[in-house]
């Protein structure tokens, strides 16, 4: 056979030979974001790397060579959430009557919230693992207090109002991550309207 004709058969198998395991590597990483999505939704943050490994069925290391940081895991995990709590909030913004953008952007908020405990310990959180998430925090924090100013000039927002207000009803709403998706989603919807109804104007808060 000549050589130039098996040079090319090595070739082309050691280019087959790492096309399966970039696919391999692929998988592997698909599959340690789903397993850390999953548990970081049922559990919030407070989850060990090494069980994100046992829930994705890959070693340690492999884990490690994907995601050498739990920060990174993390920041990962939550991308589709972080483009979901934008387009919520930039969905509110864009609405020109102020009052009612900022209650659709407390009901899908809160429905966010009681579906992905992870997410929103992540997105309040000061920790480490989480650092990632402050610059969105930021951004989203100033759009809506800009949302909020409107909705009190155009009267129907409570004059003593303030973001950190906001804030305090999502971490409320956490308690609310438990029990069957639909009685979550209820209890969401409920939170929600006790929350728009405690905010509207004419309901000062108790000194």
């Amino acid at each position: 056979m000549d050589a130039r004709v098996r040079l090319g058969e090595v070739r082309g198998a050691a280019v087959l030979m790492s096309q399966i395991l970039r696919a391999d590597a692929q998988e592997n990483r698909e599959r340690i974001v789903r397993a850390a999505r999953a548990l970081f939704a049922e559990r919030g943050l407070d989850v060990d790397m090494r069980e994100v490994a046992r829930r994705a069925d890959v070693g340690p290391a492999t884990l490690y060579r994907r995601f050498p940081t739990k920060k990174a895991l993390v920041e990962q995990a939550f991308v589709a959430e972080m483009a979901s709590c934008s387009a919520i909030v930039a969905r509110g913004c864009a609405d020109d009557d102020a009052w009612r953008g900022f209650r659709s952007v407390v009901e899908g908020l809160t429905a966010l919230n009681v579906r992905n405990r992870g997410f929103v310990d992540a997105f309040m959180s000061t920790e480490p693992t989480a650092s990632g998430f402050a610059a969105h925090r930021r951004e989203l924090l100033t759009l809506l207090a800009r949302l909020a100013k409107r909705a009190q000039q155009q009267g129907g927002l409570r004059q003593d109002f303030v973001i950190d207000d906001l804030v305090l009803l999502l971490r409320a709403g956490r308690g609310l991550a438990s029990g069957s998706q639909k009685r979550r989603d209820a209890a969401a919807g409920r939170f929600a309207s006790l929350a728009i109804d405690a905010l509207s104007r004419g309901r000062p808060i108790a000194g």
